[in-house]
């Protein structure tokens, strides 16, 4: 592997496991293990027989987990301590046998983009939980389950194409966190008591 197919496999998976970390870990694990794709020797872990039915137990029991409204929010909640470590990890481990200061720039630069992509989902799908119908939350929810992969394939094939999709990406996301975040802001207001008055 190249060091532009280095950075963007480490930056398609660190973003990938802010959303759906068990596909991630499923889908390139089944991908390298067939010689699908390439990885570094440092992730051939994720090729074994162990891994692969422990990530795509999660990866199915998260697919149904993330359907449920409100049980979601909690989900992603829990998996803020999850995703993120593990995002910087799998963008460390992209690097391979490089030079140990970029296998730590890559795992800072990682949990950045992993925390990015993970607050942008967890945020966006609390406000749309505050909707009383679950359409909204399924289309949600099954739109993550073709992006994931989608953009893990873009970053796998085309790593120019996927580097600058995800610029795009990240500077979306600030504005939408930003925006998400004034909304629950606004709406925690709303929901509190009226007679509540601060001394």
């Amino acid at each position: 592997m190249d060091l532009i197919q280095n950075i963007a496999l480490a930056a398609g998976l660190a973003w990938a496991s802010g959303i759906r970390l068990y596909a991630a870990l499923f889908l390139t694990g089944m991908l390298a293990r067939f010689g699908a794709i390439d990885v570094p020797e440092s992730l051939h872990l994720l090729t074994h027989a162990a891994v692969l039915a422990a990530s795509g137990t999660m990866f199915v029991a998260e697919f149904f987990a993330d359907k449920i409204p409100g049980f979601d929010t909690l989900w992603d909640a829990l998996h803020t301590f999850i995703r993120i470590p593990a995002g910087a990890v799998l963008a460390a481990g992209s690097i391979g046998s490089m030079d140990p200061a970029y296998m730590v720039a890559a795992a800072i630069v990682g949990g950045m983009i992993a925390s990015t992509s993970h607050a942008t989902k967890a945020s966006g799908r609390a406000l749309i939980n505050t909707s009383p119908e679950p359409l909204s939350n399924w289309g949600a929810s099954l739109a993550e389950d073709v992006i994931t992969p989608a953009g893990l394939a873009i970053a796998f094939k085309f790593p120019l194409l996927f580097l600058a999709l995800l610029v795009v990406f990240l500077i979306i996301a600030i504005i939408l966190i930003r925006t998400l975040a004034k909304a629950v802001g606004n709406l925690l207001a709303r929901l509190r008591p009226s007679g509540a008055s601060t001394r």
